[in-house]
């Protein structure tokens, strides 16, 4: 085997570094913060007000609470990262988060929120339990970046504008950086983005028509 040259180790680096920040910037936890706000400022004819309210509620019970679960998690040693890189111990991240989720899924059925919000909720709610199926019962570690950033994209194209398929291009990014820094197999961020798009966007697709 060759030794590795300086140049190569510099490009090593670099790639290490490019898939930190697209790993951390992209991650699951900030487009579920996000992706809500977004979409309920447009769905909501840009009220602020309800902005806040309907994004806040599938942000803070999809996205913050599970996030708070699985840090406290990594910080006592009981999984080994707020990525949980490791399949074994995904269990209680996904429980925290389908329980929490359905608890805001919840709210925004009885407060008669925009079908379009229920509809965001109900597919980040599949995702969650098929992805849960599949980790456990398939014993295969689908990755979550893939399927978040990949359905996220689906429903942003269709609230929006279909161009909003360039952010393809960010659902390329994370699934490379999760393969670079081997925590995902290439078959499990394509498998991931496959179900984000199939899922996570057919099932939005397919409720925000039917509750219109």
């Amino acid at each position: 085997m060759s030794p590795t040259t300086p140049s190569e180790a510099d490009a090593g680096r670099l790639r290490q570094r490019l898939a930190r920040v697209a790993t951390e910037l992209l991650a699951p936890w900030v487009w579920v913060l996000g992706l809500p706000l977004v979409v309920a400022w447009q769905v909501t004819g840009h009220h602020f007000g309800e902005t806040l309210l309907w994004g806040l509620l599938v942000g803070v019970t999809g996205s913050l609470i599970p996030m708070a679960v699985i840090v406290r998690g990594a910080k006592k040693g009981k999984w080994d990262g707020h990525h949980v890189t490791n399949r074994a111990g995904r269990l209680v991240p996904f429980a925290a988060c389908i329980g929490s989720l359905a608890l805001g899924f919840i709210v925004l059925l009885v407060g008669n929120a925009p079908h379009e919000m229920i509809a965001l909720a109900a597919a980040e709610l599949a995702c969650l339990v098929v992805a849960l199926a599949i980790t456990f019962a398939l014993k295969y570690k689908i990755s979550m970046h893939a399927i978040v950033a990949a359905g996220a994209t689906v429903m942003l194209m269709k609230v929006y504008n279909p161009w909003l398929a360039v952010l393809f291009l960010a659902v390329a990014w994370v699934c490379w950086s999760r393969v670079e820094l081997k925590d995902h197999t290439t078959s499990q961020v394509t498998t991931g983005a496959v179900t984000g798009v199939v899922l996570g966007g057919g099932v939005y697709l397919a409720l925000a028509a039917a509750l219109a």
